[in-house]
């Protein structure tokens, strides 16, 4: 099949481009050739690939940023996603999206099943919120839209390249411990896409985190731990679990978006647990193999 990856310089577009099945033709775009901002880009990106299949990993993912730059959030995450499900619909072209956890309240104390009624918080959710229901209104039966939460890989800016460069760097951190839910290797959830990829028919919503709970404050402890055993780090300092109110943001984050994943166990796939997929991507760094 012609696959056409958007977001091809992200953490994700790096890994699905990394484990790719040989078979497929793959058209990869970046922001320099493929701009979600920029209607005309995306026309001629589309007109030059002419895909089978559409794997969306390109998003506005500055959660905080969001709030000050709602136009274009809602551009990228939103406006650019039902131009894409326009152009599916009339040339019989399967789309790939993801979305987030960020979809909800965060006021649940048991995890979000597929089908729970969404309410985001900041402009980053209403913007990823925009985009699924322009997917599900305009392809619901040629789309696969999978939440997600959490995202790292051993490419690019995110959570555990912040943690190891503060741990290194300062002689104690400070970390949310009062928002709770499930870290997400790239690599895992990349390969979960080409499963997906190669099930046609499969249509609908689906979650993919990793197995497991944490709050911001448990990644970080896990984070120096397994960097210290793999000699990442060589030394070790304080983490200091503190509450949202204490470390106040542009955006307010959910307390608790824990994903239920019994549609995506039920249909034949299995995570791993966080604590693991975290020690295969900080062994990556440590051998140099990323």
């Amino acid at each position: 099949m012609n696959i056409l990856i958007t977001g091809a310089a992200g953490q994700l577009g790096r890994e699905l481009n990394a484990c790719a099945p040989a078979a497929h033709k793959l058209s990869s775009a970046d922001r320099t050739t493929l701009d979600l901002a920029d209607k005309q880009s995306i026309a001629a990106a589309l007109e030059q690939a002419r895909p089978d299949v559409i794997i969306n990993a390109a998003a506005y993912t500055q959660v905080d940023a969001a709030e000050e730059n709602r136009d274009l959030a809602a551009a990228v995450n939103g406006e650019a996603v039902a131009q894409l499900s326009e152009y599916a619909r009339d040339a019989g072209t399967r789309v790939i999206h993801f979305s987030t956890d960020f979809v909800f309240h965060g006021d649940q104390t048991t995890p979000y099943v597929t089908a729970a009624a969404t309410q985001p918080i900041n402009a980053y959710g209403e913007s990823k919120l925009q985009g699924e229901q322009a997917l599900l209104t305009k392809i619901p039966q040629q789309s696969v839209l999978i939440r997600t939460a959490w995202v790292y890989s051993a490419y690019g800016n995110n959570f555990v390249h912040t943690m190891l460069r503060l741990l290194r760097e300062r002689e104690s951190i400070i970390v949310v411990s009062d928002q709770v839910g499930s870290p997400t290797w790239a690599a895992g959830l990349a390969e979960f896409v080409w499963q997906v990829v190669a099930r046609p028919k499969m249509h609908g919503i689906y979650h993919w985190t990793d197995a497991g709970v944490a709050s911001w404050y448990d990644f970080a402890v896990a984070i120096q731990d397994i960097a210290l055993e793999l000699g990442l780090l060589d030394r070790q300092i304080p983490v200091q679990p503190v509450s949202s109110a204490e470390y106040p943001t542009a955006a307010t984050r959910p307390h608790y978006s824990v994903l239920d994943k019994s549609a995506t166990v039920e249909a034949g796939f299995a995570p791993r647990h966080w604590r693991h997929t975290l020690r295969d991507m900080l062994t990556q760094l440590a051998t140099g193999k990323s």
